[in-house]
């Protein structure tokens, strides 16, 4: 495994995306251990959709326009309603103090966010092939794939200790945290509208 590829992987990981976003308010809002399950989540998201490209699914995802865009519209139409109940301050994702969320629940939907993110089979398709060999089989684009999703945990973690080591100071002001709650349900938003617009 070439350095290369892990600052690579390290640099996708560090970009503001639907699982940081998830992972920051959910850490802001119900503390570091939530923000730690919120990450798993996404990280377990990112093991199915790697399953998905080493058995091929990937290839047809990318190939079925209709497909796509069924999975797409879905991740949306999610985004859009986290950002909804975001700004509400209700649900999982209030960005104030909180009563704790049941493991299964912060787990799930950040399995489903991720699930519903098609940029992800397509990142595993067009990404992890580039540093491989023509002659590498499945056992390596696994091994590079396991190393992404460790780097995705770690990263997501770091983002959840960062908000929750701020966290009660942003908790005890409360213009603070009106501002939060609208700035990540623009977060949801805007990514729901950039996934909207993303091409097959």
């Amino acid at each position: 495994m070439s350095w290369e590829f892990l600052l690579t992987a390290l640099v996708v990981c560090l970009a503001p995306g639907i699982g940081v976003v998830y992972t920051l308010s959910v850490a802001l809002g119900q503390g570091l251990g939530a923000g730690i399950w919120a990450a798993l989540g996404c990280t377990v998201a990112t093991l199915v959709h790697l399953g998905v490209a080493l058995v091929g699914l990937a290839a047809v995802l990318h190939s079925s326009a209709v497909l796509f865009q069924a999975i797409k519209y879905a991740g949306v139409a999610y985004l859009l309603w986290m950002a909804w109940g975001t700004l509400r301050g209700t649900g999982g994702l209030q960005v104030e103090p909180a009563a704790a969320q049941p493991i299964s629940r912060l787990v799930g939907r950040g399995i489903m966010l991720n699930l519903l993110n098609p940029k992800l089979p397509m990142f595993f398709f067009a990404f992890l092939p580039q540093f491989m060999a023509p002659t590498d089989g499945p056992m390596v684009m696994a091994e590079l794939g396991a190393a992404f999703a460790a780097l995705t945990f770690a990263t997501f973690v770091g983002y959840a200790a960062l908000a929750a080591t701020g966290r009660q100071t942003v908790l005890s002001r409360p213009q603070v945290m009106a501002w939060l709650r609208r700035a990540f349900a623009a977060s949801f938003a805007a990514l729901g509208v950039r996934l909207a617009l993303e091409r097959a």
